[in-house]
Parts: structure tokens; sequence; C-alpha cells
């Protein structure tokens, strides 16, 4: 008896079980859901969501500063805002919209005149 030396090893079975199992799992992977039960909290259903009215401060180019449809210059904006506001609820929410070409110093000047008013959240707008 003798040995080949240059033993040759057919592969081309091993190919066709592994291309015959790939096809199955392409078929069946798809069709596999997985599906986790989640038990949800029940909501409130006496409380409504309130929808609190927001201010918004508008700053133009020429630095006028339009507040509830009145125009204002920035001297005689800090006074007529703590005026306006007076009685106005405190924790309600503050935009401030500005021109994009105006310096950033009179932005930081409005947010300043808002935080002297007692507010206590206030936004920047962007557009």
């Amino acid at each position: 008896m003798e040995w080949d030396e240059n033993p040759d090893l057919n592969i081309t079975p091993l190919i066709d079980v592994m291309l015959v199992l790939m096809a199955i799992f392409m078929i069946t992977i798809p069709v596999m859901q997985y599906q986790e039960q989640i038990e949800l909290p029940d909501g409130s259903r006496s409380l409504k969501v309130s929808e609190q009215k927001t201010l918004t401060v508008e700053i133009d180019r020429e630095l006028n500063i339009h507040y509830n449809s009145e125009v204002y210059t920035l001297e005689s904006f800090p006074d007529a805002f703590r005026f306006k506001t007076g009685d106005a609820d405190k924790s309600q929410a503050i935009y401030i919209n500005a021109d994009k070409e105006i310096a950033y110093e009179h932005v930081i000047y409005l947010l300043k005149v808002v935080k002297q008013s007692g507010f206590t959240k206030a936004s920047l707008l962007t557009l």
C-alpha cells in the first residue's frame, strides 16, 4: 500500500452544505420576530397639560425692542418691562429673538434685564 504524499482536500461538499445553511438562515431570520411584553404605567386622566403662556422679546437691527406689540428703545425697555411684568408669573418661559446682525452684547443686555426682573427661564430663539 502506497500513500499519496500530496493529498487533495475536496471542499466542494463543505461549500454546498454552507450555501444551503446560508439560504435557510436568509429565509428564516426575517420571519422570526422578537416581541417584548411591556407593562406601561397608567397615566393620570384627571390632569390636563396646561399650556403656559410664553413671553417673547424681540430686538431688530435698529436696536428697537418689541414686546407685546409695543416698541421700546434700549434705554426705556428695562423700566417698561418691569412695569408690564410686575404681576406676571416669574416661572414662565421668556423667549428672546434677536436679529443676527446686532452685537451680542445687546442680547446679553436683554438677558440681564429679564434676569433682574425675576424671571428664571429664558431661551434664545434662532431662525
